[in-house]
């Protein structure tokens, strides 16, 4: 594996690597965990390439504490990198990727526009400005993202409809803990005490499918935002249900063919994701 860190350098290598076939990229923010491994055995299996960029994009967070406390494990990413057989980990410097300030605004629409796009404003279009610098500099066959942030995937989905990129976006079933917990990179923030209350987010997810069965989709949402509100340490920021294309709400089970029902939960100070896709009405 080689570590690269300049765009001029990847371009180069990726030049040349393209000529003897396809190229999947992994974008992360580091601190790996089995989830992030998850995506790259994905990569591996279905291209010749795979590179890895590791960056901590400081345009997609509106709150300046949640960037200055995302963990940074350069050493131990590049250890697990080699492992699993990645080509090229491109390791930037916030300089090298910004050079000069990214005033490019996207029109995203409606799917940037409701739950992490509400609550979080700049971030998406933020996550739009990186996704496309990295698509532009390796021009992948496939990139490939985790479910986790299922929103994110729609929006990236708009990015590249916008730009004309000609690239394959692959989406990747979460990874989680033997208790449950969606992996991610937030998760070392935990206390003992927290980790330990954390998995109820999953759990309680789950048990919403079978409530679904017999409530409508405002009744499943207030069983839900309830239940996780119910243990100590964790606060609902919201619960939504909504088409799984669109991410508009939905207020009917019978208005889509695939429900999401995705949940941002306060753990202590730290903000986890979730989500559970609830299954087709017939």
């Amino acid at each position: 594996m080689e570590i690269i860190r300049s765009v001029a350098e990847l371009k180069a290598k990726l030049e040349e690597a393209r000529k003897n076939g396809s190229v999947g990229l992994v974008p992360t923010m580091g601190a790996l965990h089995a989830g992030h491994l998850s995506l790259i055995e994905r990569a591996r299996r279905d291209n010749d390439t795979v590179v890895v960029s590791v960056f901590v994009n400081p345009t997609q967070f509106n709150n300046p504490t949640d960037l200055a406390t995302y963990p940074r494990t350069e050493e131990a990413d590049a250890a697990l990198l080699r492992k699993a057989g990645v080509d090229y980990a491109f390791i930037p410097s916030v300089e090298e990727i910004y050079p000069e300030p990214d005033t490019r605004v996207f029109d995203l629409g409606p799917v940037a526009e409701v739950m992490e796009g509400a609550m979080r404003p700049g971030h998406f279009n933020g996550v739009a400005q990186i996704v496309s610098k990295l698509f532009d500099f390796v021009r992948p066959t496939r990139a490939y993202f985790g479910e986790k942030d299922f929103q994110q995937i729609a929006v990236i989905r708009r990015m590249v409809e916008l730009e004309g990129f000609d690239i394959e976006i692959v989406d990747c079933p979460i990874k989680r803990e033997a208790d449950g917990l969606a992996m991610s990179s937030r998760n070392v923030r935990l206390s003992e005490e927290e980790r330990a209350i954390a998995p109820a987010i999953h759990r309680t997810l789950e048990g919403s499918l079978s409530w679904a069965m017999n409530h409508n989709v405002e009744e499943t949402k207030r069983y839900v935002i309830d239940e996780l509100n119910s243990f100590p340490h964790l606060k609902v920021e919201y619960y939504e249900i909504v088409d799984a294309l669109s991410m508009q709400p939905i207020k009917d089970w019978n208005d889509t063919k695939s429900a999401v029902g995705c949940a941002t939960v306060f753990c202590g100070d730290v903000r986890l994701i979730d989500n559970i896709k609830y299954p087709e009405r017939k």
